[in-house]
This record gives C-alpha cells, sequence and structure tokens, in this order.
C-alpha cells in the first residue's frame, strides 16, 4: 500500500504538471499493443475503453475519439464498446522503414471531464518479402592467369523484413571453377565470388553462374543473380600460317594494285594477342620492295610497281607474322611468284597532223594529217591493223612504207551541219588475245560565205494603228545567218521606190544593226489603208550574201473622225436648218432627215441619233438609226407655231465621238407651206443643176442618149407630182460606214438611189455637193443623194414598176467593184428599185 501510495503521489505531480503546461488537458493513463502488419480491415486490436476502465454506456456522450496525427488512419474506435481496430492495411515496410521496432503512438480523447490517453501500438513484421538483388544480372572479367583462391565481390541481396526474416544465406550453382564466402556486417550479409582453379580462354571464354539468396522466414523465401564471367585473354598462343610455302602466278605488265595472293596467319589468342601484322622478311631484296607491296592487317600482296617477264621471271618473298601481345610471338613463311608472259604491249599511234582547221569548200583527198603506229611486241604481236572511226568523211589511206596512212578527206564538209569533227583511230595488233589502241583527231571545219541570211517569215503581215507616233518603231525584223563571224555580221536596209506619189519608203526607216523600223510620219486610214515595201539583209561575207523580206503594212483604223452634219447645213456652214410643215399633217408624216457621214469605218463609223433638246417630247420623233424626225401625233391649234430640235449624232468607238445638228420646225397653214416649198424647190433647182452638170461629164463615157433620159425622165415625174406634203419616204438604214441609202418621191412614184460608202481620200465641205447626185426637180428637188466616188463604172437599172417596166431609171445606180453590198431598204414596197453590184459593166 505504502508504494502503491507513492506512486500515486508521482503521478499527481506527473498530472499536475501536465495541467500546468497544457492548462485543460488531463493524462489518465498509457497503453501498449501489438498487431502484424498485413492483417484485414476491421480486426480488433485491444478494448481500450476495458482497459482504461471507462464506461462503455458514456463513450458516446463523452465523444470518445482519436486525435488526429501521423498514421491515425491507420486505426478506428468503435464508440459503442471502445475497441480499437484496423483501419485499413498495413504495411510495416511501408510505414517504418529502415526501423527495428515499428510503433503508433496514438492520442485517445474523453470529454466531461477532458481526459487524455497515449496508445502505443506496435506493428509486427511478417515475411512478407524475398530477398532481391539490386540488378538481375552482374558481369566479371576475369583474366585467364589469375590464381586460384582471389576473392571478387558481388551484389548483395535486400530483403525489407527484419530480424530473422532477412538475408540469411547464399548458394552458387555447381560449377568447377568458383565458389562462394559470405562476410557478416551487422545485419547485412555480403557474398563474394572465389576462384577455385586457374581458367583457359581458348578452352572455355565464359561462365554462366546463379547466385541464389535465401531468408530465414519459414517457409523461406530467395531471389536470384545471373553472373556472367568474362575470362579475360592472356598471350600464351603464337601465330599460324596456313602453308610453310605459297606459290602463285601474275601475268606480266599486271595492274598496280592487282591482288597477288592473301595470306592467312591465326593466333588462338583475342583482342591484341590475336591480332596479326605482316612484314618482309629482313633479308628481302629491294626489287622484291620495288615491285609488290604488303598490307599489314589484311596480309594482302598486291602489285607496286611493273611487272615484266622480261625482266624478271620469278620473285621469291620472305613474310613474317608476329602477334600485338606484351611479348609477341612471330611465324615465318615464303610467297613464290611466277610471272607469265602474255601480248602485253598496245601499239603506239603517232599523229603528225598538218592542220586542224580545214576550211569547209576544200575538195575531196585533201590531206589533213600523217599517222604512224608501231608495237613493240615482235612476230605476231608486233602485226598492226589500223581503222578509222565510222560516220566520219574522212580515211585512212596507206602509204608505201609499213604502218604509215594519210588522213585525207573523202567527201563534202558543211560547217553549219558539223562544225568539228573528232576522229578516232584505232590499231590493233595479231596477238591472243589483240591488244589495241586508239587515238582521238579533232578537225576543226573553218567557216565559208555559203548561207544567205533568212527571214523566218516571208512576207511579213503587219497591223498598225493609224495615228502612229512620228519616230516610234513600228515592227522589227530579224534575219539569221548560219555562218559565222563576219559572214554571219547582218546588216538591214529599206528599197527606197522613187519617190513617187504612193511610195511610203521615203517615211521610213531601219536601223542597220538590228533591224528595228521606224516610221517618220503618222498614217491616216482614212487617206492610206495598206503599203507594202521590202527590207534587205546582207552579211559581211565576201562577197556578200543577201535575202530580202516583203512587209505588207495594213493600217488599222482609229476613231479619229467625228460625224459630219450632212444635213442640215446653213448658208454660214453650221448644222442649222429650219423645216416648214402644215398644221394638218397627220402622225408619222416625215418631217425631216438628219444626214450625217463618219470616215471612220466599222464601230467607229456607225452612227446613232437621239434627241438632245426638243420643245415638245409628244409631238416629234427621231429614229436612232435612220436620222428620221416625224410628228408622233397630229398637230393641234394650241402647239405653238416653232420649235427646236437638238439632235446629237455619234459614233460607236470606244471613245465616242459626236456632232450636232439643230432643226428649227416651223408649223404653218397649208396654204403657207405650200408657197414657201415652191421657193425653196426653185432656190435649191440652180444649185442642183451644177452638180448635175458636174456628174454628167464625170458619167459622159456613159452615152448622150442616157443623159438625155435621166433630164427627160426627171421632168417628167415632176411635171406630173401634185402631192408637195410629204417629200421624204420611209428609207433604208444608212448609218454612215457602210453604203447611202436613200429615197426618193416625185409625184406618185417612189425611187431609192443606192451607193457604196465614201470613198478613201474623199472629202466633204459642209454645205458642197461635189460628192452627191442630186436629181433636180423644178417644182420640188429631192435633198437625198447617193455618194459616188470618182473612176468608178456604174450601171442602170430597169424599174421594176408598170409604168417605167422599159425605160431605165437613172437614179438607181451601183458600183461596180469591190465594195461592200447595201443592206436592203427597211420599206419593201413593190415600186422601190434597188441596185446591187455586178461583176462587170453594163
Amino acid at each position: 500500500m505504502g508504494g502503491r501510495g507513492q506512486r500515486r503521489r508521482v503521478n499527481c505531480w506527473w498530472v499536475a504538471g501536465i495541467l500546468l503546461l497544457c492548462f485543460v488537458e488531463r493524462i489518465v493513463a498509457q497503453l501498449k499493443y501489438s498487431v502484424p502488419e498485413e492483417v484485414q480491415v476491421g480486426s480488433p486490436v485491444g478494448n481500450v475503453a476495458k482497459d482504461l476502465g471507462l464506461d462503455t454506456s458514456t463513450l458516446t456522450d463523452r465523444r470518445f475519439r482519436i486525435v488526429s496525427g501521423p498514421n491515425h488512419a491507420l486505426f478506428q474506435l468503435n464508440q459503442n464498446n471502445g475497441v480499437l481496430y484496423v483501419g485499413k492495411i498495413m504495411d510495416r515496410e511501408e510505414v517504418c522503414d529502415g526501423t527495428k521496432v515499428c510503433l503508433i503512438n496514438l492520442k485517445i480523447v474523453v470529454e466531461s471531464p477532458l481526459e487524455i490517453h497515449y496508445v502505443g501500438v506496435e506493428i509486427t513484421d511478417v515475411n512478407d518479402h524475398s530477398p532481391t538483388f539490386p540488378e538481375n544480372e552482374q558481369r566479371l572479367e576475369i583474366a585467364e592467369h589469375t590464381p586460384p583462391g582471389t576473392r571478387f565481390q558481388i551484389h548483395a541481396a535486400r530483403d525489407p523484413d527484419v530480424g530473422t526474416q532477412s538475408v540469411r544465406l547464399y548458394k552458387l550453382n555447381t560449377n568447377d571453377f568458383f565458389d562462394t564466402e559470405v562476410r557478416d556486417s551487422g545485419e547485412d550479409k555480403i557474398p563474394f565470388l572465389v576462384l577455385k582453379k586457374p581458367l583457359d580462354r581458348e578452352k572455355k571464354a565464359e561462365h554462366r553462374l546463379v547466385l541464389t539468396a535465401l531468408d530465414g522466414g519459414s517457409p523461406s523465401k530467395s531471389g536470384s543473380l545471373n553472373l556472367t564471367i568474362t575470362v579475360l585473354d592472356a598471350n600464351d598462343n603464337r601465330p599460324v600460317f596456313s602453308k610453310d610455302t605459297y606459290s602463285v602466278s601474275l601475268d606480266e605488265n599486271a595492274l598496280i594494285g592487282t591482288l597477288v595472293i592473301q595470306l592467312n596467319a591465326t593466333d588462338l589468342d583475342e583482342g591484341l594477342n590475336s591480332e596479326i601484322e605482316y612484314s618482309f622478311g629482313k633479308t628481302q631484296k629491294k626489287k622484291v620492295h620495288d615491285t609488290f607491296e604488303l598490307d599489314s592487317v589484311t596480309g594482302e600482296i598486291r602489285v607496286k610497281g611493273k611487272v615484266d617477264f622480261e625482266d624478271t621471271e620469278i620473285y621469291r618473298l620472305d613474310l613474317q607474322a608476329s602477334d600485338k601481345g606484351q611479348l609477341p610471338w612471330t611465324a615465318e613463311s615464303r610467297v613464290v611468284i611466277k610471272i607469265k608472259d602474255v601480248n602485253d604491249n598496245e601499239p603506239d599511234i603517232e599523229v603528225t597532223s598538218l592542220s586542224n582547221v580545214i576550211p569547209e569548200d576544200s575538195k575531196p583527198g585533201t590531206v589533213i594529217s600523217l599517222i604512224s603506229v608501231t608495237d613493240i611486241d615482235s612476230g605476231v604481236n608486233g602485226k598492226v591493223i589500223c581503222k578509222i572511226s565510222n560516220n566520219v568523211p574522212f580515211d585512212l589511206m596507206p602509204s608505201i612504207e609499213e604502218n604509215m596512212y594519210s588522213l585525207v578527206t573523202k567527201g563534202r564538209l558543211d560547217r553549219e551541219t558539223v562544225s568539228h569533227y573528232d576522229i578516232t583511230i584505232t590499231a590493233t595488233d595479231s596477238g591472243v588475245p589483240p591488244l589495241s589502241s586508239a587515238k582521238t583527231l579533232r578537225v576543226q571545219v573553218s567557216d565559208v560565205n555559203d548561207n544567205r541570211p533568212d527571214f523566218s517569215l516571208n512576207p511579213v503581215e503587219l497591223y498598225l494603228v493609224e495615228n502612229n507616233a512620228p519616230g516610234a518603231s513600228i515592227y522589227s525584223v530579224t534575219a539569221v545567218d548560219n555562218d559565222l563571224n563576219e559572214n554571219a555580221a547582218i546588216t538591214y536596209r529599206i528599197i527606197r521606190g522613187d519617190g513617187l506619189q504612193g511610195d511610203m519608203t521615203s517615211f521610213l526607216n531601219v536601223n542597220s544593226e538590228n533591224g528595228q523600223i521606224s516610221a517618220l510620219k503618222s498614217f491616216d486610214f482614212e487617206t492610206l489603208k495598206t503599203f507594202q515595201f521590202h527590207v534587205v539583209a546582207s552579211d559581211s561575207g565576201t562577197p556578200s550574201l543577201t535575202s530580202n523580206v516583203t512587209v505588207n503594212v495594213f493600217i488599222l483604223d482609229q476613231n479619229d473622225n467625228t460625224p459630219v452634219i450632212l444635213y442640215p447645213l446653213s448658208s454660214n456652214g453650221s448644222a442649222e436648218g429650219v423645216e416648214e410643215i402644215p398644221r394638218n399633217v397627220n402622225a408619222g408624216h416625215l418631217v425631216t432627215k438628219v444626214r450625217a457621214y463618219d470616215a471612220d469605218i466599222g464601230y467607229n463609223g456607225w452612227l446613232l441619233f437621239s434627241l438632245q433638246e426638243v420643245t415638245d417630247h409628244s409631238l416629234f420623233g427621231l429614229d436612232r438609226y435612220t436620222g428620221q424626225i416625224r410628228t408622233l401625233r397630229s398637230i393641234t391649234e394650241t402647239d405653238e407655231a416653232e420649235h427646236k430640235l437638238v439632235i446629237l449624232v455619234k459614233d460607236n468607238g470606244n471613245v465616242s465621238l459626236s456632232a450636232i445638228a439643230t432643226v428649227i420646225v416651223k408649223l404653218v397653214e397649208p396654204k403657207e407651206a405650200f408657197a414657201t416649198s415652191d421657193v425653196k424647190s426653185s432656190a435649191k433647182a440652180d444649185e442642183d443643176n451644177n452638180a448635175t452638170f458636174y456628174l454628167m461629164i464625170t458619167l459622159g463615157s456613159v452615152s448622150a442618149l442616157f443623159l438625155i433620159s435621166i433630164i427627160v425622165l426627171i421632168a417628167m415625174q415632176c411635171s406630173k407630182s401634185t402631192d408637195y406634203t410629204s417629200k421624204y419616204l420611209q428609207e433604208a438604214n444608212y448609218d454612215g460606214t457602210l453604203c447611202h441609202s436613200i429615197q426618193y418621191r416625185s409625184g406618185d412614184k417612189r425611187y431609192m438611189l443606192v451607193g457604196p460608202r465614201m470613198s478613201i481620200g474623199s472629202t466633204i465641205v459642209p454645205g458642197s455637193h461635189a460628192n452627191t447626185l442630186v436629181l433636180p426637180d423644178r417644182r420640188r428637188t429631192s435633198e437625198e443623194g447617193t455618194n459616188i466616188p470618182s473612176g468608178k463604172r456604174y450601171r442602170v437599172l430597169r424599174s421594176r414598176t408598170s409604168r417605167f417596166r422599159k425605160s431605165f431609171f437613172p437614179a438607181a445606180v451601183t458600183l461596180l467593184n469591190s465594195q461592200p453590198r447595201c443592206p436592203p431598204p427597211h420599206t419593201h414596197n413593190p415600186e422601190t428599185v434597188t441596185a446591187t453590184p455586178t461583176p462587170s459593166a453594163t
């Protein structure tokens, strides 16, 4: 009791000290348990509540629990019965790696009052690991002269288990050369490999063993290590030749580097001890060293110098083979080389060239060089046959002296086809086998001026847009001469004409060196459409050769002409006119027609008419293609008496050009219109008579009867005309480029005048009728006309009207040349007469 009281006093002081340190904590007791590793989860460790004397019914209320700490998750407390059980599977080697005793300290707390209890759980080891080596295999190298008893340390096995369950024993598989020893070092056991007897690499170069480590568990577990022992060589064997004496034959004149023989010596050692070096004997003659060489590594004997049977028939070579050991071993042998005589001398060709250059116009049989052939062999081996390469215009002509030849031409040469020849001369002896030699002679063919300059294209078609810049290049001609140098140097010139009208060569210039042709003037399509000139190309040879090329120049039209208003034209030359119409006309009445002309062709001369300004759009309309102005409705009393129409005439060029015509239309009473029309007809009669007079002079070749018939017919038609209200009928389309189409009405009959486009070069002066056929009428003269270029022939077509079926209609004329046909008129009236071109005049 006294001892118990003393312990109680000690505990009280200990608890008091803890309370002073922790202020609120209270330590009551400390317990210790043990549990083996790898037990199942839920396995009981101990009843902590019972061992601490706690009431199990109050554990839940007092919050009986494990305080968080290291490894606390390994265990759990049951608050119902106070049992401590395993929370997860434990691996002692993982939890306590390297420690001999694996103790887990747990802090258990209960409240009301607060108590802290320390519980220690020791995890005991079980034999769950096998011994392992750091590597699966270990290699050792041991020299074959190593004395027995020598020890070699090998890898030690490791076992994570402790105590008796760790590594306790090493075993080596049964063999004649090695054994094991084990040295204790604390808890570790280190194995050694011990050599029992000498090794011989030539008998066995490698030993393979298996070392096994066993632990002290029950049952015992083990691990193994593969040992590979390589026996290192010692130089204990000498080299050996496969033969004591080698015999071989070699053709004379063998090429340098030719393999004569390859020696073969072997050594049972390895490494440097088996590496063999070959060498000539110490007493070998200098002739052998000059003729043959020996590869010290491979043992190959090759030809080093000239091998000549006439000089030496047999060679004897003394050879040695030595290894590379510390104390080298040496072996000797001999090689006998017999030289065989062969046809070893090729024919020798000597060329004495008289000239390496020969003109291409050389005659056949011209000597170029002398050929001499020799062969130092005798007999049949010195008999030589000489040949020349095929497909060359040369031949070998034998000389009186043996083996002498002349190289001569045998055909015509053409430098432009082949500029040089490589002539191969081959000499072959009659030996067996025959030997040949060849020599190539290059012969250059010099140029002769035998080729004219050549134009790739002749004649040349040149299309040149008009209005070109004066002095600018318009074309470049190029000629090629197949000759060389001066014979191929080409100069150009233009063949000049007589300088008369139409000769364009005076306006052209050519660069004599490069053939660039420039025009010194600007060409006008409306004046000139095509011309031709010739360019001559001359080389600089002696004599000079020439050729020429014909250049046909076609001028292409540009839209460079503004439309010219033919009608209306005022007395001062402006495009203005006044038309009077009675107020009683109906819709569709032809007021007048705007006529225009464009000297361009195609789309550039295709004219379109449009109203730019009109006082009353509902009263007048304009046909955009014909220029006809017609009434759109009947005239009323409220319409103004005077109307101004501004017509824009433009062509269809890329950059359109245009002209403006102004027509003043006056609305008058019918009687006033009749009187005004009479005055105008009389005023214009004189002008038209003048135009007719000049036209009759131009057509005087037709006949006087023809002219009288025209005047009579016109007079008859005019005298019978009672309708003055309409001067114009619907006409064919006239665009100012292809042809003119004009319809004329006199009385109750209608006529149409057709003709080609105005000829190139003609000019139109505002207000002039010099190029227009006008048919006068004393009472009403038609303002229609057709362009009639001078110098052309015309035919009068027969009228198809019932009244004039047997008479010629003088106003229908057509050009008898290659001018384009006129399109048919828009108006299809059985009384309309059309004119068509005919191949010949009638």
